[in-house]
């Protein structure tokens, strides 16, 4: 009788554990099937609310776990989807969708090799499933594409390697570690508003990164905000202090803001020597920095300038426009000093494309300066001709035309060969059209300021360097060539 009361007892006992087991299993199936269909009206914050619901009653059940990563990956929260689909596989190693998933949530996060190792256990487990097969083919490209990035980095193929992390996203696009790669080779192409959006994204959802921080800091310090970079580096190396790029870039922006400053106030002093050798030590810092190096540049060519190293001072400039191409100042510098060296068509052309890019009155005027400059400089050069400078005053170049009538008279060179007698001809009457027209103020004022002369009847092909010479020396019988000797001759007033 004890032992029929006992077993009663343990059946007392037991029987409702096992209804509430029961009760247990279909409640959270019900919560399972509620998910499914939020899951399938892709409302997936509900389903995945339901799917915990459903974890919360059967810790056990690897397909809940299942479910709810699927809701994870479809909301892009891959890192807690992958503790899920792990979960899955630990509580049902056969769970082929379990390591599926697991896989797909490596592979997103950027772990191409631990997504091979599930795909390939779901294979061992499926061999025929085609999910799984096409999976692993794109977990071993991005492998590939990863290996090839590393190696096109070493080689400053920086296109390439942008090239590289898009296709490698395209199966990853949870990994930061892409992300940052392809950030940075967009910082070095010099496309940092893309560059500076990448880095942007990562922070949003972690402020502390590092990598991302650094970017940001790389892209100010590639535009010339060299101050606002550094900031963006010392944060990077709180959350990093191993952070080796971090650091570098740090010490290079804070020396080259240096010598920039130093090189500026050398040169406000007007010690031109130093300034040349500070913005000099400057440019040897950082090549990878254009758009600073392009300004630096450019002062060093107004330095070379300042020191009559207008060559130089041209070569600096070219520089600088080679860096950046839309740097106006290095442009207006360049064509200044090509009008200091008389090369008006490249003054122009320069002068040209700073006026296409602003069209102001000032740029407007430098720019119909230099035109008339060239038209200028395509006529006889008259001052030249007479050897004199453009400030001459009258006697000076009636001294100057007495010296070369006389040096290129004919009479004088009358001994000479048919080809000397002609090219002495030319330049006697190119004498007496410089002196025609610098002798004259009105004419020599048209000349001066770049108008035809031509528009006042005053045809030069016509014109007779006889009549001017016998004017200038008195009419005929004026003077006279005699030799003195083979090759010699002198003149005699009458």
């Amino acid at each position: 009788m004890a032992a029929a009361a006992e077993c009663d007892v343990v059946m007392a006992a037991t029987e409702p554990e096992l209804l509430d087991d029961e009760e247990t299993k279909r409640e959270a199936e019900s919560f399972k099937e509620q998910g499914n269909a939020y899951y399938a009206k892709k409302d997936y914050n509900e389903a995945y609310n339901y799917y915990t619901k459903a974890i919360d009653m059967c810790p056990k059940n690897a397909s809940y776990y299942g479910n709810r990563a699927a809701t994870l990956m479809m909301l892009g929260r891959f890192r807690e989807a992958l503790g899920d689909a792990q979960q899955s596989v630990r509580l049902d190693d056969s769970f082929v969708r379990g390591h599926l998933r697991e896989g797909k949530c490596h592979l997103s996060l950027g772990n191409a090799m631990a997504a091979c190792r599930s795909f390939q256990r779901a294979l061992e487990l499926d061999h025929k499933n085609t999910q799984a097969q096409q999976e692993f083919k794109n977990a071993n490209a991005v492998m590939e594409y990863e290996k090839i990035a590393e190696t096109d980095f070493e080689k400053r193929d920086f296109r390439k390697v942008v090239f590289c992390m898009d296709r490698a996203l395209e199966f990853a696009p949870a990994c930061h570690r892409f992300k940052i790669l392809k950030a940075e080779c967009l910082a070095m192409l010099g496309r940092y508003p893309e560059a500076q959006s990448v880095a942007s994204d990562i922070l949003r959802m972690d402020s502390t990164n590092a990598d991302a921080l650094y970017v940001r800091g790389l892209c100010l310090y590639y535009e010339d905000c060299i101050e606002k970079a550094v900031q963006f580096f010392v944060q990077a190396l709180r959350m990093a202090p191993d952070h080796e790029k971090a650091c570098i870039a740090c010490r290079n922006a804070k020396a080259l803001k240096a010598k920039k400053e130093d090189g500026n106030k050398a040169f406000k002093e007007g010690n031109y020597k130093l300034a040349y050798e500070l913005y000099t030590e400057a440019l040897g810092i950082d090549p990878n920095n254009i758009k600073t190096n392009a300004k630096l540049y450019c002062n060093r060519g107004t330095v070379n300038s300042k020191l009559r190293k207008l060559d130089d001072a041209i070569e600096d400039c070219t520089n600088a426009v080679k860096l950046d191409d839309t740097y106006i100042k290095a442009y207006l510098r360049r064509a200044q000093c090509y009008m200091d060296t008389e090369q008006y068509e490249e003054a122009v052309r320069d002068y040209e494309k700073v006026y296409q890019t602003e069209k102001t009155k000032e740029h407007k005027q430098l720019l119909k300066n230099a035109q008339l400059e060239l038209k200028k400089s395509k006529r006889k050069d008259y001052y030249k001709i007479l050897g004199v400078d453009k400030n001459a005053s009258e006697d000076e170049i009636k001294k100057a035309y007495r010296k070369r009538a006389l040096m290129h008279h004919p009479d004088r060179h009358s001994g000479a060969s048919a080809e000397v007698q002609k090219e002495e001809e030319k330049k006697f009457k190119e004498v007496g059209e410089a002196f025609t027209i610098l002798s004259d103020p009105k004419k020599k004022t048209r000349y001066d300021s770049g108008q035809d002369l031509d528009e006042e009847g005053m045809n030069m092909a016509d014109f007779d360097a006889n009549n001017i010479f016998k004017a200038f020396f008195g009419g005929p019988g004026g003077f006279s060539f005699e030799a003195s000797g083979p090759g010699n001759f002198f003149f005699q007033f009458g």
